[in-house]
């Protein structure tokens, strides 16, 4: 181990877990493991990993915990036991779970006299490594800052502040949007397909035009922010106007409607409250306030 690749200890050796470990000593760090069953631990130890016999074993090895386990369950199964073991170390907790979880669990570890990072890996264990992949983290300022290095060898790592619960809610976030913009581009595969068009022809004008709307995302987050939604674009109205030429050719090729429908009582319900003349935007307003209604 190199002194400026200090050691690691990484908790939980699933996919994931695994994959963090595995990186971790590609880039030269000294990395200890620790997994309830241990044959999975053999493969990293094989590699060069120091292969820990207890949780207590494996956070003594390292100044850094990283734990990736199921969720915050077992990660309290784990640690509860060895928490003593965890002052003046810093945990950083890459389980999933909610916002809720990650402010208990970092005032736990306050309590046994350990820094806190909560973090979101926004990859899947393949992508572990590369510089382009963002993992998430939120807690301490001081853990993050001391830690930035090796928490770069995992991959391009994003502080989103103080509130432990960041990192999470960011996830939850991130997901939906991940989903909804994949089920968007299945419908829309779905629609060009009823006319025998390949999805590999479709998805190249797809991925364009979502290079687009990217644009008026950076377009509408100003109007989000102070809650004014200028309709010089497209407004509500039209959008609605356009929303029924889709349903209507889905409907048409017997394609399922469920998104677009979902989507068309989002823009009636901000026309109801007084928003047809506003930019799309002003959709987040009823999202806000689900009483809205048409």
């Amino acid at each position: 181990m190199r002194s400026d690749h200090p050691a690691v200890t990484v908790i939980g050796l699933g996919s994931m877990g695994s994959a963090l470990a595995t990186t971790l000593l590609k880039r030269g760090h000294g990395t200890t493991v620790w997994n309830r069953s241990a044959d999975k631990a053999r493969p990293l130890a094989d590699r060069g990993a120091r292969l820990a016999a207890t949780p207590e074993e494996a956070i003594a090895a390292s100044p850094l915990i990283i734990a990736c386990v199921l969720d915050y369950e077992v990660l309290h199964a784990v640690l509860d036991p060895v928490a003593g073991s965890l002052a003046g170390r810093v945990l950083v907790n890459l389980s999933s779970g909610s916002p809720e979880q990650a402010d208990e669990a970092a005032a736990w570890a306050r309590s046994h006299g350990a820094d806190y990072l909560d973090g979101a890996i926004m990859t899947t264990p393949p992508g572990v490594g590369s510089p382009e992949m963002m993992f998430l983290y939120s807690g301490s300022g001081a853990a993050f800052e001391a830690h930035r290095p090796t928490l770069g060898a995992l991959g391009d790592p994003l502080y989103l502040g103080a509130d432990p619960g960041l990192a999470s809610l960011y996830d939850a976030a991130l997901l939906g949007l991940m989903w909804s913009t994949m089920t968007g581009w299945l419908h829309g595969t779905a629609l060009v397909g009823a006319e025998k068009t390949p999805a590999t022809s479709f998805t190249p004008v797809a991925i364009r035009w979502l290079t687009a709307v990217s644009g008026f995302l950076a377009t509408y987050a100003p109007q989000v922010d102070a809650g004014h939604y200028p309709g010089d674009d497209a407004t509500i109205d039209v959008q609605l106007a356009t929303i029924d030429h889709l349903l209507h050719a889905a409907a048409a090729r017997g394609i399922d409607n469920a998104l677009p429908e979902l989507l068309k009582s989002a823009m009636e319900r901000a026309k109801a409250a007084g928003h047809g003349s506003d930019s799309y935007a002003s959709v987040i307003e009823v999202l806000k306030n689900p009483a809205v209604r048409t």
